[in-house]
């Protein structure tokens, strides 16, 4: 089965999805002229990203070389000590991330990260890691992100993650929505996948990342992080934008989505809210 390489590929071409993209893009330039990414408090963020396309590797390292202007990268193992720190250290950061397990997050994306000497952290569904191109489509993975479909990272791929010195992640077995399951198979599917990555990669897993990640639609935001402690890990995180200055724990990590192929002034405007 044929796989999407880049991200024009990608992007529907829908007369009206180009007419919606284009008002989008229209009104984040307009309200980013007036915004800026601040630089005089202390706070610590989190861009992540779905995929780095072939098309995307020159818009992900301006990204990256932008936003060090405005902090410092730091791995999502020294932000969980930074976020149990009282009071957290002064300094501005960024903690990137990428969901899903997709293998141009390895082909694409880590040879930037380690050129520009950031570790990033990427939560894999074990279910899907080695799946082919048309077992995913038939398990029905791919059939909300894109079609034909993106190849999946093997457990070789996430080993050269680890030896590259980025971490890896959980983001459950099936890429389940938590909120649809019940305690039991919530709890199932943080174990199983924490007790997989070990197993293939030796590391103790510490970071779960809620698939959809939106709290009170797609997890329950008093009965998951509290189940992903219990499973034995550090943090939990979610995809609720937010600069966290006093968050209320590693277990309740508000990250920003970003796409590589935005230019400057659209992490602007979402680095600045």
């Amino acid at each position: 089965m044929q796989t999407v390489t880049t991200y024009r590929a990608r992007r529907s071409r829908a007369a009206l999805d180009v007419l919606r993209r284009g008002a989008r893009d229209a009104a984040i330039f307009g309200l980013s002229l007036t915004r800026s990414i601040p630089t005089s408090s202390d706070w610590i963020r989190f861009p992540y990203y779905h995929h780095v396309f072939d098309d995307e590797r020159a818009g992900f390292e301006a990204q990256l070389r932008y936003l060090r202007n405005f902090g410092d990268f730091i791995s999502l193992d020294d932000a969980a000590v930074y976020l149990d720190a009282d009071p957290p250290p002064a300094g501005r950061y960024f903690c990137v991330t990428f969901d899903d397990g997709f293998r141009n997050h390895l082909a694409n994306a880590v040879p930037i990260l380690v050129a520009a000497r950031a570790c990033a952290a990427f939560f894999v569904p074990t279910g899907f890691i080695g799946a082919s191109s048309e077992e995913a489509a038939r398990l029905g993975y791919y059939g909300r992100l894109s079609s034909p479909p993106v190849e999946m990272m093997t457990w070789d791929d996430c080993r050269r993650l680890q030896g590259a010195g980025m971490i890896v992640g959980s983001h459950g077995v099936s890429h389940a929505r938590l909120r649809d399951l019940e305690t039991a198979e919530a709890e199932r599917e943080m174990r199983e996948s924490k007790a997989a990555i070990e197993r293939a990669l030796g590391i103790a897993c510490r970071h779960f990342c809620a698939p959809y990640g939106m709290p009170g639609a797609d997890f329950d935001p008093d009965r998951d992080p509290r189940l992903a402690r219990e499973a034995g890990y550090r943090t939990f995180l979610t995809t609720a934008r937010g600069s966290l200055r006093r968050p209320p724990s590693p277990l309740a990590i508000e990250r920003d989505q970003a796409v590589a192929a935005w230019p400057p002034y659209q992490l602007r405007y979402f680095f600045s809210r």
